[in-house]
Parts: C-alpha cells; sequence; structure tokens
C-alpha cells in the first residue's frame, strides 16, 4: 500500500507496507522523507516531537485520527495532506467564497468537481450559455462529435502540408504581433510555440475560481473543436483530458485587452497544461502543474507548430465571464419583478398601471411581459388579496414612478438581457482564432475574429440594464422604511430608539447602488495601442466582463434587503393576506429569516435571502401560479382604483351622503 503525502507545496510517496501503521505514522514519516529529499537532513524518529499537527484527507478534507489505522481510513494511492505545527493557519470563515480554494485548498474541493457521469458532445456550434455555466459547476464531462474530430484534423492536415511546403503563414512560420516578419526556421518552430505560452502568460491578480477555469477551458475547447485553429486531436484532446478531471491552471483574472483576444489568460490555462505553473485538482489542491498532472494520471502538453497561437488567440475569458453574467442577470431580472410586486402590495399600490391595454400602445416585449408577472401575482378574480381589497377605496390616484413604471424600467432590462445573451451565444459558437485555416479551401487566412468589441460591448450594455433593477429596487426600499411614506412604524420595527431595524440596510442599498453608478461606466469606450503599433485598437472587454459581475453582485444584495424589508413590512399588516404567490414568496423567506421584533446581527440574513435569488427560489416559489393564472389565457381583472376613471366604475363606486362625494380613506 503507497499514500501521496503533501508536506508544505510537495508530494510525496509513503510506503504503507500492509498499512497497519498508525496516522499519526504517516505523517511523521512524510515529515521525514521532506527533510531527506528536499532539504538533505537525515532525522532520527526521537527527533520528531510535535511537528505534525494535523492529517487530512485531501478529497473532502476530513480529518484524520492520528491513532487510527491506515488501512482503516485511506485506500491505496490515496492522497493525504500534512499539516505542520510551523505552517500558518487560515481562519475559513474570513475567506471569501471565490479564495477558498486558493487559500484552503485542503478543504476546497466541493463535491461537483469530482467527477461527473454524464458526458456533453461538443461541435463548436450547439453551447449555450446556460450549458457552459453547468460545464463550469462540474455537472458534466466534455467528448468530441465525429464531426468536430473530423474537422481538426483536417484543419491540422492543411498546417502539416504548408509546413513540408515551407509556406510563410503567420505564427507558425512567422513571430507573431509585431514579429510578424520575422522567419522562423523549421527547427525553431516548436520553440516558437511554447516560448509563446510562456512570456504570454503575465497576467495579475486573483485567480480565477474552479468554476470559472472549468468555463473557460471548456469554451476553449468548443473553439477548437469547430476546425479552424489548426491544433492536433493529440493536444485537443489533452485538453479535454484536463478538464474532465478538473486540472485546472492558475489564471489570473487581470492582465486581457481584449485583442488579440484574451492573450495572458489564455496563456496561463495552457501553460498549467503544459506541466509549467501551478495547478488545482480535486485530488491535489494546489500544486506544481506537473506534478499534479502526474498524480491525475496525465502527461504533460507538448505543443507543435501553430498550436500555442491555437491556445491563446480568442475572447473565451470575456464570453465565459459573460456567460455567467447573462445566465445570474436573467434570474434576478425575474425575481427583482417579483419582488417589486410585493413591495408594491405591502405599500398599498395598485395593479391598474399594468392593465394588458395600457401595455399594447407601447408594445415592447419586457414591458408586456413584466406587466403580465405583475397581474398574475397581484390581486385579481384567480389570486384574490385581503391587503388589496383594505385600501381600494383609499384617496391616493397616483403610485411613485419605482411602483407604477415597473413594466416601462424593468422591461428594457429583459430586453437589454435577451440581446447580449443571443451576442454571447453566437461569440461562444464562433472560430475567434488567428490565422484562421479554411481546410475546405485550402486556405489560411490571418484576419480579426480575436477582437473581443462584440462582447466587449453587450457586457458593458448588461451592466448598464441590470444597475436599474437596483436603482429602482433601492428606491423601493426607501418608501418601505420611511413612516412618512408607507405608513406602517419607521424602519420596520417596533420600539424605534431602542431598535434601528433596517436604517443601515438600507444606507447598504445606497451605497451599492452609488457604487455601480461608477462600475457602470464603460469599458469598452477606451482602447490603448499595444504591441508596438500593431494591435493599435482593444476592446477592453475583460474588464466589461468582470466589473459586470461585480455590478450583479451589488444588484443581488440590494434586492436581497429590498426583500427582506417588505416580508418585514407584511407583518405589521397581518391578519389581512396578500395573493397566494406573494404568500408563498413570503414562506420562502421566512424559511430561511424569521420575522424582526427586536434587532438583531442583520448581514447574515441578508446574505441568506440573497442566496435564495442566486439559487432562483423565489422565482421557483412563484412559477407554477404564474402558468396557473394565464392558462389557457389570462383572464383579466379590472378592479376599481382611484387611480382610474372610468364611466362604469364611477356608477358603481359608494358615494357618502354629502353632496354626493366619494367616500374615501386614507392608505395608511
Amino acid at each position: 500500500m503507497k499514500v501521496s503525502a503533501r508536506v508544505k507545496d510537495e508530494w510525496l510517496q509513503i510506503p504503507c507496507r500492509d498499512g497497519t501503521n498508525t496516522v499519526r505514522w504517516l505523517g511523521e514519516e512524510a515529515w521525514r522523507k521532506y527533510q531527506k529529499l528536499l532539504l538533505g537532513i537525515k532525522i532520527d524518529e526521537d527527533d520528531i516531537i510535535n511537528v505534525i499537527q494535523e492529517v487530512r484527507k485531501t478529497r473532502g478534507g476530513a480529518l484524520l485520527d492520528p491513532d487510527d489505522v491506515i488501512v482503516e481510513v485511506l485506500d491505496n494511492d490515496d492522497f493525504v495532506n500534512i499539516v505542520l505545527t510551523t505552517d500558518t493557519q487560515v481562519n475559513v470563515g474570513a475567506i471569501p467564497d471565490e479564495l477558498k480554494h486558493v487559500l484552503e485548498p485542503v478543504n476546497s474541493s466541493p463535491s461537483n468537481f469530482l467527477p461527473a457521469e454524464n458526458y456533453v458532445f461538443v461541435d463548436g456550434s450547439n453551447l449555450t450559455t446556460e450549458l457552459l455555466v453547468n460545464l463550469g459547476n462540474g455537472d458534466f464531462k466534455i467528448k468530441l462529435s465525429k464531426e468536430a474530430i473530423n474537422n481538426v484534423m483536417k484543419s491540422r492536415s492543411l498546417v502539416e502540408t504548408f509546413l513540408e511546403e515551407n509556406r510563410n503563414v503567420y505564427g507558425v512560420t512567422t513571430g507573431i504581433g509585431s514579429f510578424h516578419s520575422v522567419y522562423i526556421p523549421p527547427e525553431k518552430l516548436n520553440d516558437l510555440q511554447q516560448n509563446l505560452i510562456r512570456s504570454h502568460a503575465a497576467g495579475v491578480g486573483n485567480p480565477l475560481s474552479p468554476a470559472r477555469t472549468r468555463m473557460l477551458l471548456a469554451l476553449r475547447i468548443n473553439v477548437l473543436a469547430k476546425g479552424y485553429s489548426g491544433i492536433s486531436l493529440n493536444t485537443l484532446q489533452g485538453l479535454i483530458d484536463a478538464f474532465n478531471a478538473s486540472c485546472l491552471s492558475w489564471v489570473p483574472e487581470q492582465g486581457s485587452v481584449g485583442a488579440s483576444g484574451d492573450l495572458a489568460p489564455l496563456a496561463h490555462l495552457a501553460l498549467g497544461i503544459m506541466g509549467e505553473g501551478k495547478m488545482w485538482s480535486p485530488k491535489t489542491g494546489w500544486g506544481d502543474a506537473r506534478e499534479v498532472l502526474k498524480l491525475n494520471g496525465l502527461k504533460p502538453l507538448v505543443l507543435g507548430p501553430k498550436e500555442g497561437v491555437a491556445l491563446v488567440n480568442g475572447t473565451q475569458l470575456i464570453t465565459s465571464i459573460g456567460a455567467e453574467a447573462v445566465e445570474r442577470a436573467q434570474r434576478i431580472a425575474k425575481q427583482a419583478d417579483v419582488v417589486a410586486a410585493l413591495t408594491l402590495e405591502v405599500l398599498k399600490g395598485t395593479s391598474r398601471a399594468f392593465d394588458s391595454d395600457v401595455q399594447k400602445i407601447r408594445p415592447h416585449k419586457g414591458q408586456i411581459a413584466v406587466a403580465q408577472r405583475l397581474r398574475a401575482l397581484l390581486h385579481s378574480d384567480t389570486y384574490p388579496s385581503e391587503i388589496a381589497e383594505s385600501h381600494r377605496f383609499c384617496n391616493r390616484v397616483q403610485d411613485a414612478y419605482t411602483l407604477r413604471c415597473c413594466p416601462q424600467v424593468h422591461g428594457i432590462v429583459h430586453d437589454t438581457i435577451e440581446f447580449v445573451q443571443q451576442i454571447i451565444r453566437t461569440e461562444m459558437n464562433s472560430g475567434t482564432d488567428n490565422p484562421i485555416v479554411f481546410a475546405d479551401r485550402g486556405e489560411i487566412i490571418s484576419a480579426g475574429n480575436f477582437h473581443g468589441e462584440y462582447p466587449a460591448k453587450v457586457l458593458d450594455f448588461l451592466s448598464i440594464a441590470v444597475h436599474e433593477l437596483a436603482s429602482m429596487s433601492e428606491k423601493r426600499t426607501e418608501r418601505l422604511v420611511n413612516p412618512a411614506l408607507s405608513g406602517l412604524p419607521a424602519y420596520l420595527v417596533e420600539d424605534g430608539g431602542i431598535n434601528s431595524g433596517f436604517m443601515i440596510a438600507h444606507c447598504t442599498a445606497a451605497a451599492l447602488v452609488s457604487e455601480n453608478k461608477v462600475i457602470c461606466h464603460p469599458s469598452s469606450v477606451d482602447s490603448m495601442s499595444t504591441s508596438a503599433g500593431q494591435e493599435d485598437h482593444v476592446s477592453m472587454g475583460c474588464f466589461a466582463a468582470r466589473k459586470a459581475l461585480q455590478v450583479l453582485e451589488n444588484v443581488e444584495h440590494v434586492i436581497a434587503i429590498e426583500l427582506l424589508a417588505a416580508c418585514q413590512a407584511i407583518e405589521f399588516l397581518r391578519p389581512l393576506r396578500t395573493t397566494v404567490p406573494l404568500e408563498d414568496v413570503y414562506a420562502t423567506v421566512r424559511n430561511v429569516v424569521k420575522p424582526w421584533d427586536k434587532d438583531r446581527f442583520m448581514a447574515p440574513e441578508i446574505e441568506s435571502v440573497k442566496k435564495l435569488l442566486v439559487e432562483n427560489k423565489i422565482w421557483n416559489a412563484v412559477r407554477h401560479h404564474m402558468m396557473f393564472y394565464h392558462a389557457p389565457e389570462e383572464q383579466e381583472t379590472r378592479v376599481f382604483s382611484p387611480t382610474t376613471t372610468s364611466l362604469r366604475e364611477e356608477r358603481a363606486r359608494p358615494r357618502s351622503n354629502t353632496r354626493g362625494a366619494l367616500k374615501r380613506k386614507s392608505c395608511d
């Protein structure tokens, strides 16, 4: 029996004979070997006193009892991490989720990065944003379709033909960028490709998370599978094997200008699979890339002519992050409609502004869809609301814009997301290499498909659009916590003064909205000349993508705060009940956050409700109700409202005995 043990940053193989020694012995033996092999120091057993703090299984991070017998808790060829008493310990609770895999490799092997059972066949044409996110999350492995295999082999054959004929091909027999006119002799062609990866791996900043690195790798595989890159089938299969084992290179998130594509991030991605730099896998945590590949049964890539260029030219970092942003935007936008409906209900607004005829005379797709959702959630014959009935004859003739104009403002957000998704999906399934290999035509053309302007522009649009959801939401939260606007207790808590309630939660929402105003400044309006003027216009799309995620993160928090506040407001309207769909929203929130009767630590509750939104649980709570409301077709309810003047309702509404005046009461 043998076990691979990690001491500091080195992996050591420890023979365990029949495995009847203890875990304590394993830790001490690993330390002894580390001292001998790495430091040239021979240590006697008597010298190993209180050196080993703990031994953990690498996969899952389970802590092992030092007195347990090895064979009873470990398998042959298992992996363990040896933590020394001198190692710096990190408080896991203080580490952001996106960096836990960096700082806590022992405990950061989520189960969804263990080998998946299901496969997705890729051919360069059929990836969707949803599927790419699922690939990032570890739901599937990848295989090439037969068509993709044939296309890859044909394009590689043309590259090899041109090599045999000693043709002059950019990036194959010449240098790259401003070195495009430098001829490379045949014996140096492989060196060119490997040097290109090493030199271009010049990014900085935090590494991508495992999920985002998987998305990046999956998308690069998809583009290469189109068969326009000239990569060999063996090299492409090496990328697929690394993906399927979740052997993920260290890819810093900063350093791309978005043309010629995402050069630095893609070079880092390739570097690890070449066995250089750092790499992470669920089996090993972080380690030397060559060793991580070896421990996963893989060999480093050896690049041939054209293959380095094929691995780094393209917009895959912009586009993979953009795919995640689009998916998150779709989820939060639909749920923002639901939360807005709940806030309107507790603020005693009216649904008459959402009348279908109002939308038909300004027939934007998103506006119509939002109004339909709001009608399905608010008071109707299908889903009556006691809260709505309680104030139907009040004296309010108009609601504020953040209530009344939800279809018009939220609607354009939905339309923008749909537009962005179309562009991102096209980009995901596009050939973005340079030069491009047209095997059927027998040509290799140097062109500009690597330029990231398309995804850069639309991701700037996406940030600007989804920001409006938070802008509207924060104003609605302000109305909820302000007694002059809501008629509810100040800051939605009893005993104000002793309790501050939602006072600072609203401040947090305001701070995030203000922050978004700065982040939404378009990245793609800028350009810097690079590569000695050869690459004289770039997209800056990588930052457009990264800041889109920052904007979305802020939007999710702002809407979580509104949702918390709206559910708290309902407590002051009880025993009245709202519609069935909105009661289900309330119940979903109350499953994770109880009502406020006095001040308590609020930040964790904001995070809990944000998690509901990220996991789409608020939408799932109402989706079936909306489907029922609209099936087989909507029976629209038009009740009396002081916001509407109607001959029919004028005759029906109640009157007082004093000069026929309408009996009206305050909405408060």
